[in-house]
């Protein structure tokens, strides 16, 4: 047996679904808001922290060179190892980084 439809609950699902509809991405962009990373600050902590491994690789070599003996050269060679990876990783992203500034500049609007 076919049951009938009644016209007031289904007009009544619709205008509650349309609500939900309404008020989804309102919560959706809050959400987003709440989630976003600030890029430049990400970056900037990014190459200090690169910059501070290479301080710290040149003040081991200084002190290894002055003849400190608290400081050996395993330790100086492995900062030295530490802050060249660093510094080779950032430069890695930022050519990423200007491969797709140029690649978005190159786009048609």
């Amino acid at each position: 047996m076919i049951n009938a439809i009644d016209p007031n609950q289904l007009l009544t699902q619709m205008r509650a679904a349309q609500s939900q509809a309404t008020q989804q991405p309102t919560a959706i962009q809050q959400d987003n808001a709440a989630d976003r990373v600030d890029f430049s600050g990400l970056m900037k902590n990014a190459v200090d922290q690169v910059n501070a491994t290479q301080k710290a690789s040149g003040e081991l070599k200084t002190a290894f060179e002055m003849g400190d003996p608290n400081v050996n050269l395993v330790d100086v060679m492995i900062a030295s190892q530490k802050a060249g990876v660093a510094f080779e990783a950032t430069m890695q992203v930022r050519n990423k980084l200007i491969n797709a500034y140029e690649e978005v500049m190159r786009m048609s609007v």
